[in-house]
């Protein structure tokens, strides 16, 4: 069994909550691993204590260099930076953009681009995403979106969601666990969330901070 846990964005407390609820004894880690969040040295700690393979997220690029950031994630990737220092930036930054395992291909985004992700829904741009792919199943995260369909030419399509910051209107801890059967389900963890994000809040930013607390990409 492999536990499949994406964009933990450096929320020990969500990471935690996961880990205690999943029965997986190897993990794979999509990408997004610690920026963002209140324990980003913590949180690799912890996750080097697993039996996993790790992938790169844009947030994880962004430790070191981040021309493609939006403006408004400037001083949030600045004060993420310091707060796990140079060592772990660049360990971050280093990582493999994409794995691929028995027919399925995992990718941080999709696998044209890091940044560019699936929609919930069906979409015409799916068939770009997936051009030139052969594997049977497409694991991806990015969009902090948990969910699981079928794309073109009967690719699944699989979003197990994000451990730290979900944005799909559940403040619960989301990831996925691939059986040995082939077979995906997708879970979700309670936590206390409201205590991350004022850590959060304190330590990073207001923006990622109303993000795990409304459990939505606009907030208000």
């Amino acid at each position: 069994m492999l536990g499949l846990l994406y964009d933990v964005h450096g929320n020990l407390p969500a990471l935690e909550a996961v880990l205690e609820d999943c029965p997986a004894d190897r993990f794979l880690l999509g990408g997004d691993h610690v920026g963002f969040g209140a324990w980003p040295r913590e949180t690799a700690a912890r996750l080097d204590e697993l039996d996993a393979e790790w992938i790169r997220g844009n947030v994880d690029r962004w430790m070191v260099d981040a021309p493609d950031a939006p403006e408004a994630m400037r001083d949030v990737i600045e004060r993420s930076r310091e707060l796990a220092g140079p060592e772990l930036c660049e360990r971050m930054a280093a990582l493999p953009e994409t794995t691929t395992h028995d027919g399925t291909l995992y990718c941080h985004a999709s696998p044209l681009s890091d940044m560019d992700g699936f929609y919930v829904e069906p979409h015409e741009s799916d068939v770009e995403r997936l051009m030139g792919v052969e594997a049977e199943r497409v694991v991806f995260g990015h969009t902090h979106l948990q969910f699981a369909r079928n794309g073109p030419g009967g690719i699944e399509l699989v979003n197990p969601g994000s451990v730290g910051i979900p944005l799909d209107g559940d403040r619960r801890a989301a990831y996925a666990m691939l059986h040995d059967d082939g077979r995906v389900e997708l879970r979700r963890a309670e936590y206390d969330w409201q205590a991350s994000a004022d850590a959060v809040r304190a330590k990073i930013g207001e923006l990622p901070a109303k993000r795990i607390e409304q459990a939505r990409f606009d907030v208000s």
